[in-house]
């Protein structure tokens, strides 16, 4: 269903009964609601939770713009999320992000904690400075800095087959040795395509967007419960990334995910995520 969000549209799946509690998943840059797995957010709905999955602007069904000219920031993703809440008459949500839609949650968990049960951060890296003192985390494994400072090489992005192709080699890139089977890469990445309004806005624009203000306060300021999923083969945010957030954020959980790239969890790690979430999510009287 499409959702109005102030000025936008945000298309909107839910899972499970509404009134339980609810878990919004946030995804990462260019990455419509779909790789969140329908199978995945079953099984989160099955353990009593309410599930929410939704296009980011830019991507599926959701409000778009001409690609190159995205009218928006990173500010706006993350209160498109609190304006959400708003919409389907949610209170307070547990907060799934995943690499740019984790450090949307910790924008969101830093000014307005009070509508977060809690967060939990995939894949993802600090959203706000560091410290002096704080060692340097380590940058993007070599083989991801050769590809961004390679020339950019698009495919024509109205064209299925190649979408798709070019898809499946971005998850070779990100992925460990552990990771999404290609026939099921492929398979997503058609239903993508299939879906989405304007696949070049969509690849192109969240790449491009301004931060917007600055977030007001670091995450020493972040009070809500906070579980940290990471890959331990991650090569755009290696793991010392996700170690640094379970150091920096009080009481935070580091739970590594074994062999996983940087990626929405790959099926053979569900086991081991989806009882996590579920655990971190359950409050008084939850089971």
């Amino acid at each position: 269903m499409l959702v109005a969000v102030g000025d936008v549209e945000l298309c909107v799946e839910t899972f499970g009964t509404a009134g339980a509690p609810a878990i919004v998943l946030i995804g990462g840059a260019a990455s419509a609601m779909d790789f969140w797995e329908t199978e995945f957010c079953e099984r989160l709905a099955g353990g009593g939770r309410f599930v929410v999955r939704f296009d980011l602007r830019d991507t599926g069904r959701s409000t778009n713009y001409p690609a190159g000219a995205p009218a928006y920031t990173g500010e706006d993703l993350a209160y498109d999320v609190v304006g959400l809440l708003d919409a389907l008459g949610i209170d307070r949500a547990h907060l799934v992000g995943v690499s740019m839609g984790g450090g949307i949650a910790q924008r969101i968990g830093i000014e307005r904690p009070e509508r977060v049960a809690s967060l939990t951060l995939i894949d993802t890296s600090p959203a706000t400075p560091r410290g002096e003192d704080d060692a340097p985390l380590p940058p993007p494994a070599e083989r991801l800095q050769a590809l961004f400072s390679a020339e950019p090489q698009s495919p024509d992005w109205t064209d299925r087959e190649a979408v798709v192709e070019r898809f499946v080699r971005d998850v070779a890139n990100f992925a460990g040795t552990v990771t999404i089977d290609a026939a099921r890469a492929r398979e997503l990445a058609g239903r993508v395509f299939d879906r989405t309004t304007d696949m070049a806005a969509s690849q192109t624009n969240h790449w491009i967007i301004e931060g917007g203000s600055p977030i007001r306060g670091g995450l020493g300021d972040i009070k809500a419960p906070t579980l940290v999923l990471h890959g331990t083969e991650d090569p755009l945010f290696p793991l010392p990334h996700g170690e640094a957030l379970a150091r920096e954020i009080a009481g935070a959980r580091l739970i590594p995910l074994p062999g996983v790239g940087h990626e929405f969890p790959p099926r053979q790690v569900w086991p081991i995520v989806v009882p996590a979430i579920l655990a971190h999510t359950a409050g008084p009287g939850v089971p």
